[in-house]
């Protein structure tokens, strides 16, 4: 398991998400794409870390090709129960699970294990709130993850307080990535595009099955 060195902590979320720690209820972080979810997860694996270096952490990242394997709820619960500690902590964390097919069966199935604690993200239009309420019902909780707060950006970009930062901000957005590009029109502009792009066509189109896609940038 690969996680970044320098991670930035938002821990507004953080917060939230300690209480619910070591409960049985399914960990749902859920947003827009490239709002930082991955990294709040990598957050939560150190965190659990640090409070019990013999936990067993499970981490499936399904953008990584060595979980390509996983199709399915019942591929996915095959992997878990596989890695499963009979003497310690289980966590689970998966990123990205909506590429998994019927993956709130394996849930279902897996919160049953009192010694497994799990928490997932999601990022497109199969993870919507009305949706889990069907398929996890009363088994999870939902935490809404945003780009950055005004004062995040302050942060992330090493920036003060000023007529100029907040100009930044209102014209560039929160998108924690930005903080690896050079703040210029011209970069951010074109990155932007790319995730509008992403989340109109991965997302809207395929979710609604969209044949007019030309309207959509009218």
């Amino acid at each position: 398991m690969n996680i970044p060195k320098h991670i930035i902590p938002r821990d507004n979320y953080t917060s939230k998400i300690k209480p619910f720690i070591n409960t049985s209820l399914i960990k749902v972080l859920t947003g827009q794409r490239r709002v930082g979810k991955s990294y709040l997860l990598y957050q939560l694996i150190n965190l659990i870390s640090e409070q019990n270096d013999k936990s067993n952490i499970i981490f499936i990242n399904l953008e990584d090709l060595a979980f390509d394997f996983i199709k399915n709820a019942n591929d996915l619960n095959d992997y878990v129960t596989q890695h499963l500690s009979s003497t310690e902590r289980n966590y689970l964390f998966i990123d990205e699970i909506q590429d998994i097919e019927d993956f709130e069966k394996a849930l279902r199935s897996l919160a049953l294990n009192e010694n497994l604690d799990i928490y997932i993200t999601g990022s497109n239009a199969k993870m919507l709130s009305g949706e889990l309420a069907s398929t996890l019902s009363g088994r999870y909780i939902e935490f809404n993850i945003y780009s950055l707060s005004y004062p995040e950006f302050l942060t992330f970009h090493s920036l003060d307080d000023a007529d100029e930062s907040l100009g930044m901000y209102m014209k560039y957005g929160g998108l924690p990535y930005i903080t690896n590009l050079p703040l210029n029109d011209d970069v951010i502009f074109e990155y932007l595009k790319n995730i509008y792009s992403t989340i109109i066509y991965r997302d809207v189109v395929s979710r609604y099955n969209l044949r007019n896609t030309h309207f959509l940038e009218v």
